[in-house]
């Protein structure tokens, strides 16, 4: 908002109508003076200073972002340096943000949908399967078997893909190329996968309120049968490039050091928080779904550094094979029956408030939704826990050279659409 700016826009008493913006030209030195003013660097110490505080003469201001190939979208790090080690990071985001939150306010419960697919793109599925359980919580909606299996193979398939990219991007920002083109190759299988059920790809709105869109077609089970076949032998591959690695390694290992502390502290999530120790996955820690009738272990690290960042998606992705083996067997199981409950077209959910939460790839994904008995969301709010992840990133960083900041931010796994919402 702008100086000067009176209330809080979220509130749903506030009159817009009376707030105005004073007249102003937006390139005039004194508004942009304003907005950046946070980032600006002054002198602390005019004798010299010795290179310890903030903004003392030997330190400078490095812009990085949010056009950099190693920010994983449009993020700004503006990271005061003394030579190349980091004194300070001030994070800049909101490049993308788009009210996701007030837009869904002017929704039906069905159209919010699409809008959760554009929150973290790389797990589409996960998104919409925390939403369509609010609202199904919300109105009482109880979900046939089979959709619900359906649900636990689509956002486990939608983990390992999240992952995958996570762990090309490592190796891509530390140097290593060709592990980005294998995880490329491993993603258009799922692409595929996801595009036989639903049409899409990237973007999916498959699950419904009530179930999932449709059923799976005849030939989706032989072609993740093949997948989870093939997959063993291309984690083992990575392996093989990256984990055995000398100077991945040394990019990797014992760079930046993560607290069970400063974790808890910051409310992170996710596998940034098992990386100290922390055995919390929403999946074992509050099941939702069917996730407590599968077995799987939850990978835990043990140093908090950029090399857990990257070995417990390795981890998790055998996780999540195992359970979408487990699911199949349950498919097969249950046989066939319908995929969508009876609900009704023009849905008006009993006036209430309802919060449900699931592992995300990136850790505990919150969806908070108030209805006051009518076709939208009276409040909306959607809890993206790598906004909360990030928190921790100018500690974790300090100290550090700025050649670790790229591998260190790397393991933050970044989807900036989730951040800015």
């Amino acid at each position: 908002m702008w100086e000067g700016f009176e209330g809080h826009p979220f509130r749903k008493d506030f009159d817009a109508h009376d707030q105005a913006p004073p007249e102003r030209d937006p390139f005039e030195t004194t508004y942009l003076d304003f907005s950046q003013g946070a980032l600006q660097l002054t002198p602390t110490s005019p004798d010299g200073g010795n290179g310890n505080g903030n903004g003392s003469p030997r330190t400078f201001l490095l812009n990085f972002g949010p056009q950099h190939p190693s920010m994983h979208g449009v993020f700004r790090a503006a990271v005061e340096l003394d030579g190349e080690t980091i004194v300070d990071l001030r994070p800049v985001v909101g490049y993308l943000h788009r009210g996701l939150e007030k837009i869904a306010e002017n929704r039906t419960w069905a159209q919010v949908l699409p809008y959760t697919d554009r929150t973290d793109y790389l797990a589409a599925m996960n998104n919409n399967h925390v939403y369509v359980l609010a609202v199904e919580k919300l109105a009482g909606i109880e979900v046939p078997l089979r959709a619900e299996i359906i649900r636990v193979i689509m956002t486990e398939l939608g983990r390992i893909h999240s992952h995958l990219m996570a762990i090309g991007c490592i190796g891509m920002d530390c140097g290593a190329l060709t592990p980005m083109f294998y995880a490329w190759r491993e993603r258009e299988t799922i692409y595929d996968l996801f595009e036989m059920v639903c049409g899409g790809r990237l973007l999916t709105t498959y699950f419904r309120i009530g179930g999932v869109a449709r059923d799976l077609p005849d030939e989706f089970l032989p072609r993740l049968q093949k997948f989870l076949k093939a997959m063993p032998g291309h984690i083992e591959q990575y392996n093989r490039i990256l984990s055995g690695n000398e100077i991945f390694l040394k990019r990797l290992k014992k760079v930046a050091h993560l607290t069970r502390e400063m974790a808890l502290k910051y409310s992170m999530t996710g596998p940034m928080l098992r990386s100290t120790g922390v055995k919390y996955d929403v999946r074992k820690s509050d099941p939702y779904s069917l996730y407590s009738k599968f077995d799987f272990k939850v990978p835990l690290g043990k140093n908090g550094d950029a090399w857990d960042f990257y070995w417990l998606r390795i981890l998790e992705m055998w996780q999540s094979l195992r359970i979408v083996e487990q699911a199949l067997n349950y498919l097969e199981e249950a046989g066939p029956g319908p995929v969508q409950a009876k609900v009704s077209k023009v849905l008006k959910p009993p006036a209430g408030e309802a919060y449900v939460h699931i592992e995300s790839p990136k850790g505990d994904l919150g969806c908070y939704l108030v209805s006051d008995g009518g076709t939208n969301p009276y409040r909306f709010r959607w809890r993206p826990p790598l906004f909360i992840n990030l928190q921790s990133l100018p500690e974790l960083v300090r100290g550090w050279k700025i050649a670790d900041f790229i591998a260190i931010f790397a393991g933050y796994d970044a989807v900036m659409g989730e951040v800015d919402r």
